[in-house]
C-alpha cells in the first residue's frame, strides 16, 4: 500500500448532519453495546480454516517466453491466481472499495453507519435497495463455506468472526486475501485472473476506467458480466467511477477521461494454445499450481504446425492423413516443439497424440544395432552379406527381405548403414547376440514400450518389429546427438533449470567414438544415395545425422535428424492404422524434417562435430574394406584407433583376380551371379544348405497362399537334387518346392558331382 493511498483513505468522509446523524449515533451506540456483549463469546468462535489457508491457485502453463498456453481449475473447479496487495495497483484497490466499503480502514470489521444505512432504506422501501456487510464480512463469508445459507445465526456467527479477524489480522493483510478470493464471475476467482481474462493483460497494466469495471463485477457477476450485457456493466462501472470522485480518489480530469475511455471486453478466447503438448504437460504437472513455465517455444511450433499441415496437404491424394513432429534441444534436453497432430479439434482423432502414440518404428532403429557392432569391434568398413537368409524363430522361419526385395553380396558397413539394407541388419545382430543387447540398449536410451522379453522380439527388432513412441524416440536420437549421454526429456522449465535435474539421470549408454562414426555415417549424402538418390530429402544442405524408417505395408513413415544442438522426429501416417499409398520415410516425412532443420539453422545457428583424437582416417578397398598401402582405386574412411581395418592380402584374390568371398555367399552368387567374386576351394567344394534349417519349425497357414510350399535351396559342385520319403518334392521354374504337411519330415539333398549327402529334419504345424 503506498502512502498516498493510505492518506487517500485516512480522509475521513463528509458526514451527514441534523437528525439523521442524531439517529446514525444512538444506532451506533446500540451496535457497540450489543458488540460488547458479543466480545465474551469471541474468543470461542474460530476463524474459518479455509481463511487461515493460502488461496488455492490454479496452474497457469505458459510457453519458455511467458505465453500463456493453458489454465487448469483449481480444485473448486475455478481459475485462481493469487498475488500480493503491493502487486494490485493502486486504482483498483480505490474501486474496490468505493464499491464495497469505503469506511475499511475506519471500523472494526462492522460498518454501524452501512448497517444502519441498510436498514433505513429497506424500512423506507420494504425491501433490501443495499448492503451494509464490509470487505471482512464478506471475506469470512466467502470462506465460511455457507453459501446461500444466511440465517440470522450463520450471519451472527459470521459477524463475530469478522470482528475477531479484523482485531488479529492487519488492514492489509485482510484487503490482500479478500481481493484474492472475489468471485468475478467466468469461473474467474481473484482480481489477477479476472483482468487477465477480461482484459488480457497482467493487473498491473489496468487502466483506471478498466480497474472500476472489474470492482463492479463481484456485486452480480453473472448480471454485470460484460461479455453477455456490456451496457450493464458500463452502468456499474460509472457508478463505480462516481464514488470514487465523491470520495475524493479520482480527480475530475481522472474521472472524464475514465468515462470515456473505452473498454474492450472482447469474447475473451481461453488460451489453448500447443493443445497435445499442453495435454502432456497437465498430465506429468505432479502437483504443479500458479505460473510454470514449460520448455516449449510457442513461436517455433507454430512454424512446426503450419509445415505439417503443408506437408500432410500435399500428401493427401496418397490416403495420408496425420502426423507429428518433436523438437528437442540436446543439451538441456528440453522440448522445444511438441505437435500431436494436424488438427487438434478434427472430429475423430485430431486429440490423438502422435508423439506419445505407440506405432511400428520400421528402420528407424537400426543405427543401435550398428552402433552396438561398432563398439563390439566393428568398422565402418567391416564387409556385410546382404544375401538370402534365414534365421529360426519358434513361429517359423524369419526371412528378412530389403526394401526392394533385392540382394547387394558384400556391403561395408557404411553402405549398409546408410542405405537401410534390412538383411545385413538382421544378420549382424545376431552376430553380436541377438536381440537382448538391442532392446537393453533402446531400454537405456528411454524407451518404456519394450514390454515383452527380448526373444519375443527376436532379430526382427532391429527392423521394427516392436512399438515406439515418437518423442521417447527422438530423444533416444538425442542420446546418440550427446555422443552416447541420456538426458531424459524435459517438458518444464524449472527441472531443466534445477543443478539437482541432470546429475542423477544423465549417463553414458554408448561410447563417445562409436556414436561419432554413427553420425558420420547418417549425415553422408554419397554413402546413402545408391538407395536414396543424390538430391534426397535427407540432402539438406549442411551437415545433418538422418535415418528415415517405414513400416509394413506403408502404415507408418518417420524421419529422425540430429545436430550437435537438436535433434528432430516426425511421424507420417493415419492414426487408425490404415496404409497409405507407397509413401515411405524418404518421400513422406523426410521434405518435412529438411524443412525444419533449415528454419532451425536460420532461425538458432547448427554446427556439426570436431573429429575426436581417436578417430583416424585411412585408405581401404572400397569392397573388401581392407586397408590399401596405396590410394589408387581406395576410397577414405574413418576408424577408432584401436579397430582398425586388417590390410589386404594376396589370399584376399583367387589366379584370376577375383575377389574370394566365404560360405554364406554361395546361394547368392549362383543366384546373381556377379562379375569379379568368387568361391573358396573349400567352399565350392562344400555341399551347403541355404532352406531350410535343420530342426525349423513352419506353420500352415489357411488364409496364406503357398504357404504349403517350401522353397528348398542348397549349393554345392554339381546339381543338387532333393528326397523325402514323406513330403512330395516338385519343380517351379527351376526351383524345388517341398509340398508340407502337418508332421515331422525328413528332407535329403545329393550333390551330383561330389556324391555328397545332407540330411535334416523340419517340424510342420498346423494354425
Amino acid at each position: 500500500m503506498t502512502p498516498e493511498l493510505q492518506r487517500d483513505i485516512a480522509s475521513p468522509p463528509r458526514r451527514p448532519r441534523g437528525h439523521l446523524v442524531r439517529a446514525l449515533r444512538v444506532i451506533a451506540i446500540g451496535t457497540v453495546v450489543a458488540a460488547t456483549g458479543i466480545l465474551a463469546v469471541i474468543a470461542l468462535i474460530p476463524l474459518p480454516p479455509a481463511l487461515l489457508q493460502p488461496p488455492a491457485e490454479s496452474l497457469e502453463l505458459t510457453d519458455r517466453n511467458g505465453v500463456l498456453l493453458r489454465e487448469r481449475l483449481d480444485e473448486g473447479n475455478r481459475y485462481t491466481r493469487p498475488i500480493t496487495l503491493e502487486q494490485i495497483p493502486q486504482h483498483l484497490v480505490l474501486a474496490t472499495l468505493a464499491a464495497e466499503d469505503k469506511r475499511f480502514f475506519h471500523h472494526p470489521g462492522i460498518d454501524p453507519f452501512a448497517i444502519a444505512r441498510a436498514a433505513f432504506g429497506a424500512a423506507r422501501s420494504g425491501r433490501i435497495v443495499s448492503g451494509g456487510s464490509t470487505i471482512t464480512q464478506q471475506l469470512v463469508k466467502i470462506t465460511s463455506g455457507t453459501g446461500d445459507r444466511r440465517t440470522p445465526w450463520i450471519k451472527l456467527v459470521e459477524t463475530i468472526k469478522a470482528i475477531k479477524t479484523d482485531a488479529l489480522w492487519p488492514k492489509k493483510r485482510v484487503l490482500e486475501a479478500y481481493l484474492n478470493r472475489l468471485d468475478y464471475g467466468n469461473l474467474r476467482i481473484g482480481c489477477a485472473a479476472a483482468a487477465r481474462f477480461y482484459f488480457d493483460k497482467p493487473i498491473a497494466d489496468l487502466s483506471i476506467a478498466e480497474a472500476a469495471q472489474l470492482a463492479a463485477l463481484p456485486r452480480s457477476p453473472s448480471r454485470l458480466n460484460p461479455l453477455r450485457d456490456p451496457s450493464a456493466a458500463r452502468e456499474a462501472q460509472e457508478i463505480v467511477l462516481e464514488r470514487m470522485l465523491h470520495n475524493g480518489w479520482l480527480s475530475q480530469r481522472q474521472y472524464l477521461h475514465a468515462l470515456g475511455e473505452p473498454i474492450d471486453p472482447g469474447a475473451r478466447r481461453i488460451a489453448f494454445r500447443a493443445p497435445h503438448f499442453a495435454d502432456l504437460a497437465l498430465a506429468n504437472a505432479n502437483g504443479r499450481s500458479g505460473r510454470t513455465a514449460t520448455t516449449l517455444d510457442l513461436s517455433l511450433n507454430r512454424f512446426v504446425e503450419e509445415k505439417l499441415r503443408s506437408r500432410l496437404a500435399g500428401l493427401g491424394h496418397k490416403r495420408v492423413s496425420n502426423g507429428g513432429a518433436v523438437i528437442i534441444d540436446n543439451r538441456t534436453g528440453e522440448v522445444l516443439s511438441l505437435v500431436g497432430s494436424e488438427n487438434y479439434f478434427r472430429p475423430g482423432a485430431g486429440q490423438v497424440n502422435a508423439a506419445t502414440a505407440r506405432r511400428s518404428p520400421g528402420s528407424a532403429l537400426k543405427p543401435f544395432t550398428y552402433l552396438l557392432a561398432i563398439q563390439r569391434g566393428y568398422t565402418a568398413a567391416s564387409l556385410l552379406a546382404d544375401v538370402p537368409s534365414e534365421f529360426p524363430t519358434p513361429t517359423g522361419m524369419f526371412r528378412p527381405v530389403n526394401f526392394d526385395r533385392s540382394f547387394r553380396g558384400p556391403v561395408r558397413l557404411r553402405a549398409a548403414l546408410a542405405n537401410s539394407l534390412n538383411v545385413p541388419a538382421v544378420r549382424l545382430l545376431a552376430a553380436i547376440g541377438g536381440p537382448t543387447a538391442l532392446a537393453d540398449a533402446l531400454k537405456s536410451c528411454g524407451l518404456t514400450t519394450l514390454e515383452h522379453d527380448a526373444d519375443y522380439y527376436g532379430l526382427g527388432l532391429t527392423i521394427g518389429n516392436a512399438e515406439v513412441r515418437l518423442l521417447e524416440l527422438a530423444n533416444a536420437y538425442a542420446c546418440l546427438a550427446r555422443l552416447g549421454i541420456y538426458r531424459p526429456c524435459r517438458i518444464f522449465r524449472d527441472d531443466a533449470d534445477s543443478p539437482k535435474a541432470h546429475a542423477p539421470v544423465d549417463h553414458r549408454v554408448f561410447e563417445a567414438d562409436s556414436a561419432w562414426l554413427i553420425a558420420n555415417i547418417l549425415n553422408d549424402d554419397f554413402a546413402r544415395s545408391p538407395s536414396f538418390g543424390p538430391r534426397s530429402s535427407l540432402s539438406i544442405g549442411f551437415p545433418v545425422a538422418c535415418k528415415t524408417g517405414t513400416s509394413s505395408d506403408f502404415r507408418d513413415n518417420w524421419a529422425f535428424g540430429f545436430t550437435p544442438e537438436f535433434t528432430v522426429g516426425i511421424w507420417i501416417g493415419n492414426f487408425d492404422g490404415s496404409p497409405m499409398q507407397g509413401v515411405s520415410g524418404a518421400t513422406g516425412a523426410a521434405p518435412l524434417l529438411r524443412d525444419i532443420f533449415r528454419y532451425l539453422r536460420q532461425s538458432r545457428g547448427t554446427t556439426w562435430y570436431a573429429t575426436p583424437a581417436h578417430i583416424v582416417t585411412m585408405n581401404i578397398h572400397p569392397v573388401t574394406g581392407k586397408r590399401m598401402p596405396r590410394p589408387a582405386g581406395g576410397i577414405a574412411e574413418h576408424f577408432i584407433a584401436r579397430h582398425l581395418p586388417p590390410p589386404e592380402s594376396p589370399s584376399d584374390y583367387d589366379s584370376r583376380g577375383m575377389i574370394i568371398l566365404g560360405d554364406e555367399y554361395t546361394a547368392w552368387l549362383r543366384d546373381a551371379r556377379p562379375q569379379g567374386f568368387a568361391l573358396s576351394s573349400d567352399a565350392r567344394n562344400r555341399l551347403s544348405i541355404d532352406s531350410p534349417h535343420d530342426g525349423a519349425v513352419y506353420y500352415l497357414d489357411p488364409d496364406l497362399p503357398g504357404s504349403d510350399r517350401l522353397p528348398l535351396r542348397a549349393a554345392g559342385s554339381g546339381t543338387i537334387s532333393w528326397h523325402s520319403d514323406t513330403l512330395p518334392i516338385e519343380s517351379q521354374d527351376g526351383v524345388s518346392l517341398a509340398r508340407l504337411s502337418v508332421g515331422r519330415h525328413q528332407i535329403m539333398a545329393e550333390d551330383s558331382a561330389s556324391g555328397k549327402r545332407t540330411r535334416l529334419s523340419i517340424e510342420v504345424r498346423g494354425m
